[in-house]
């Protein structure tokens, strides 16, 4: 761990001396460097996770697609999502617009007398070895995650935002941002505030989302992929989450048009377990919704038109 933290420590140096702060001297942000210096470090967890990408997941889908691909427009179109959340864009989006909310309410309540939980401290000797929070952080976060996609799932008006991750007919190793951006603000404000309470470091923090983004890159690939009877409870694969985005199973409980669903786990098949939630029935279904595959409802082609037909859906005017 203290060789990776270094090795990406070092990269994170270079590539702020390099290109982001000649560029934010450029654009008068000199006043906003220490934050520059933090939003690198996202933006090289995005280009390493591009990387594996495109080295490791891209060849996997080749070699044993579920399906062929007919609709690449629709593919560039999760490309565009993907580097707009990968390369650092909306989160800096968040930075100057909820980030300074969460700063100011955490502030206030240590003002207080309320102090954050450090969960790294709860057991001194082990949990201050940086392997193992991480592996504890990664079960709370993911414990969450499993939560706020039943959320998604099992709300009305979060479905309404949520159903346009689920509208890819075609699901590649690009889908897992195709989000609705509204959607992904309640999520990561809810991840952020979690992060605060329980008092994740920094870079634990963000190993915590770079190893689940990765992840969920993996798990939407077009790829005939288990990883057997056991491996499949023990971490999500790309069979267990595609029936998640399968018509109709994947997400209506007890029958059409009832919200629920199976395999709502992110990383860990162990919360679908516990909760009643599992699925694993060896099978490859079509994906998307029923009412767009069976009536035609339109959820949209490119970036905006998504964006807007999803504010209209929680309107109730689409």
């Amino acid at each position: 761990m203290d060789t990776l933290e270094s090795l990406f420590g070092t990269g994170q140096q270079w590539l702020f001396e390099a290109a982001v702060q000649p560029l934010m001297f450029a654009f008068g942000l000199g006043n906003l460097l220490e934050d520059g210096f933090v939003a690198t470090g996202w933006l090289l967890v995005g280009l390493l996770q591009l990387l594996v990408m495109l080295a490791l997941i891209a060849p996997l889908q080749r070699w044993r697609p579920v399906e062929p691909l007919s609709d690449r427009a629709a593919v560039r179109t999760d490309i565009a999502y993907t580097l707009v959340h990968r390369l650092g864009l909306f989160r800096v989006a968040l930075f100057f617009t909820v980030e300074p909310l969460f700063d100011q309410l955490f502030g206030t309540l240590r003002v207080a007398g309320w102090s954050t939980f450090h969960l790294d401290q709860l057991w001194p000797g082990v949990t201050d070895q940086a392997w193992v929070s991480l592996l504890i952080y990664l079960a709370i976060f993911d414990f969450a995650d499993y939560w706020i996609h039943r959320g998604q799932h099992g709300l009305g008006w979060w479905w309404k935002l949520h159903a346009l991750h689920h509208s890819q007919r075609q699901m590649t190793m690009w889908s897992d941002n195709r989000n609705h951006l509204l959607d992904d603000l309640i999520r990561d404000s809810l991840l952020v505030l979690l992060a605060q309470a329980i008092g994740v470091a920094p870079g634990q923090f963000v190993a915590v989302v770079a190893i689940t983004q990765l992840s969920e890159s993996l798990h939407h690939a077009n790829v005939r992929l288990w990883f057997g009877r056991v491996g499949e409870r023990l971490w999500v694969s790309p069979r267990y989450h595609r029936l998640h985005h399968s018509v109709g199973l994947g997400h209506e409980r007890r029958g059409r048009g009832s919200l629920g669903g199976h395999n709502f786990a992110v990383l860990l098949p162990v919360w679908d377990l516990l909760f009643g939630t599992a699925n694993f029935e060896h099978r490859y279904d079509p994906t998307g919704i029923r009412d767009q595959v069976e009536a035609g409802r339109d959820y949209g082609r490119g970036f905006w038109s998504q964006q807007w037909l999803g504010l209209k859906r929680l309107a109730g005017k689409a």
